[in-house]
Formats: structure tokens, sequence, C-alpha cells
């Protein structure tokens, strides 16, 4: 899930970028009509190059609508919208996090049922997430479901099979939906561990894959809590393989939303 509280950037640019157009699938999203984080991330991880990347969202990525993807010096991407505001740049990073052992399948079990009978005794707000729902079609989601670990914790965890919809013509997943998991279970830990309150946003994730993801084979997601200091949570989140062969890792700052003013 996306947004930031930045004001958004319309100078021109300096160097010489190349842009291509891109309209983002309308089911896509986290809150409704903005695109999902990770998988705005993943996008433009890709177009980096590079093995390590950052990227931060200065504002909500629009899904069915036109925007532009670019090029820039030095392994840079961004999006814009079409009045040339800037929503989200990328470029290379060093990620120095270190993942905890991941749970056991038998756990990352667990963390699922729990979380899973959590959401239907209190559906949450936004009933068709792209990354956490349970109810979507196959490949319209990627159906996370991140919950608690007795024996750990200090972290959530939930078993996560990829549906083959979600994978390209060889069966490994894109960079796009490897990303996307990197998001959701961040959130849900910002929520269960650290306190955060519900409505936080993605302003910022760093991430690395580190092996192939395949459709229709058992992973581990797990997400644990590193800080939390006012309206900011940050978060580590990482995908491995069902036997403890780490996938991808990422860091993630999530922002609550300043309340309203009132008179």
């Amino acid at each position: 899930m996306t947004s930031s509280e930045t004001e958004t950037e319309t100078e021109p640019r300096t160097e010489t970028w190349t842009e291509t157009p891109l309209t983002l699938p309308a089911h896509v999203t986290g809150y409704p009509g903005v695109a999902f984080g990770g998988y705005v991330a993943g996008l433009l991880a890709a177009r980096t190059g590079a093995e390590q990347v950052r990227v931060d969202f200065r504002a909500a990525v629009p899904v069915a609508t036109g925007v532009g993807l670019a090029d820039g010096p030095d392994g840079a991407a961004e999006i814009r919208d079409r009045t040339g505001a800037l929503l989200a740049a990328a470029a290379p990073a060093e990620l120095t996090l270190e993942a905890p052992e991941p749970p056991s399948w038998a756990e990352a079990e667990a963390g699922a049922a729990q979380q899973l009978r959590s959401l239907r005794r209190n559906p949450p707000p936004i009933a068709d997430c792209y990354g956490c729902s349970p109810d979507v079609p196959p490949g319209r989601g990627l159906k996370l479901l991140p919950g608690r670990v007795e024996a750990r914790p200090e972290l959530l965890a939930g078993a996560w099979v990829p549906d083959r919809e979600l994978a390209g013509p060889d069966g490994t997943l894109p960079p796009e939906i490897v990303w996307a998991a990197l998001d959701c279970p961040g959130g849900w830990t910002g929520i269960r561990i650290g306190r955060m309150p519900e409505g936080g946003v993605t302003a910022r994730l760093t991430g690395t894959q580190l092996l192939p993801v395949r459709a229709a084979e058992r992973h581990v997601s797990y997400a644990w809590l590193l800080h939390r200091e006012g309206r900011k949570t940050t978060v580590g989140v990482a995908l491995a393989t069902a036997e403890g062969e780490l996938c991808a890792l990422g860091e993630a700052l999530w922002i609550t939303p300043k309340e309203p003013a009132t008179d």
C-alpha cells in the first residue's frame, strides 16, 4: 500500500531520461484506486538493474490511468503522472538488514490459519487488497496471511503457495510480484506488534531478490518490527522457501497519516 505526505515534484529533469507509457491494472490496489506499493516498487526495481534498490513514494500512484515509467542515469527510475509530478522514485541502494531465521513451514501454516480466523471474525476495511485479501480470485492477488507465531512473538509469518496465474511462462514470479510480497506483511506487523494505527501507508521500501520464486511451491513469508517512533514505523520483511532458503528481503518505512484538523 502506498502514498506519501511529501509534496509532488514537477521540476524538469536536467539529465537524459527514456520514458515508457504505463497503465497499472485496475485490480492491483491496496487502498481503492491506488496502486499496490510493493508491486510499483518491483516494477521500478527491475528498471534499475541493481541488486539492491530503494524506492521512495512521493504520492499515490493511480491504477487504470496512464503514467510514465522512466529510466534515468546511474540506474535511477521514476514514475510520474501526466502533469510531470513525481509519484515514485527508485535508485540503487545498500540494504544492511539481516533477516532472522525463518519460521518453519508448520509455524507459518499456523500463522496463516490464525490470521484467516482473525479476518473472518473482523473483516478488514479493504476487502480486496492485492496483498492480503484471502478472497480474491486466483491470480488477482497474493493472498498473503501473516499471523502470529506462538513460539516467535517478535514476528508474524504465513505459509504461501503463489498461484500459477501470478507467474510468467517459465513458472517464476516477476519482480513486481516478489516485491509485492514484501509489502502487506510489514504493515500487519506494524499493526499487530508495533501497535501502528490502521490506515498507514508505505513511504519507502528498500529490497533485494536473492533467489527465483516459483509459483505453486511452498514459501514462508515473515516480518518483524524494527522501530516505531511517532507516526513512523520501520519493519523488516522476508520471503523464504519452506526449507529456509532466503528468496527476498526488504526494509519498509510505514507512515501513519496525520489526524485531520478539527475546529
